[in-house]
């Protein structure tokens, strides 16, 4: 079963403004990465790592991730 977290990215440290929270991310723990003994870099063979979806609300995500059958943990801002 595939697994993934849904949160609201936060603000950098040299952002002033709130342009990044407009929307909500829904995004896959990846599995089975190993470190490439040549170059030293981080790789997997599941590719839905790389898959990042971005959402108008967090309702819309918890709607998608339950009707795909993704179990899914919420990650609320903080203030």
């Amino acid at each position: 079963m595939k697994k993934a977290k849904i949160y609201i990215p936060s603000k950098t440290a040299t952002q002033a403004g709130r342009g990044k929270q407009k929307y909500w991310i829904l995004e896959f723990d990846t599995k089975d990465s190993i470190i490439n003994p040549l170059m030293g870099w981080e790789s997997s063979t599941d590719t839905l790592g790389e898959v990042i979806l971005k959402f108008p609300s967090k309702e819309k995500a918890i709607e998608y991730a339950q009707k795909n059958s993704i179990s899914f943990k919420v990650i609320e801002p903080k203030k």
